[in-house]
């Protein structure tokens, strides 16, 4: 029974990284995210300028001849990239949970307003 790849992982660390990467990214986004949640220094700007500058040293390098260079980067940059989407996702529920909040509590007033007895 194969797992992962039919293809052979090339020689060398770029090689190992090369078949792990994803499952290194996805460590990486979620330690940041709970990084991001606890902490009070790193704020989701920081992810932001993160992700920005890993996009851009992955495509400044994705074409570098070190294998080991190039997975480097591409799991920095997928890494921020996927930190920026648990950021965005939170950003999303905080406005949510904000707007349902003021509907719950307009319609309390409504309620509040309209009761004749």
């Amino acid at each position: 029974m194969l797992t992962g790849s039919q293809h052979a992982a090339e020689p060398g660390p770029g090689g190992w990284l090369h078949v792990h990467r994803i499952r290194a990214a996805l460590w990486i986004a979620a330690a940041e995210g709970i990084i991001v949640a606890v902490s009070r220094d790193v704020t989701k700007w920081t992810v932001v300028a993160l992700a920005i500058v890993a996009t851009l040293l992955w495509f400044i390098g994705r074409n570098n001849d070190s294998n080991l260079l190039r997975q480097l980067l591409w799991i920095f940059a997928a890494s921020q990239l996927l930190a920026l989407l648990l950021v965005l996702l939170a950003v999303i529920v905080k406005w949510a949970v904000i707007i349902g909040l003021v509907v719950f509590a307009v319609l309390g007033l409504v309620f509040l307003f309209f009761d004749h007895r």
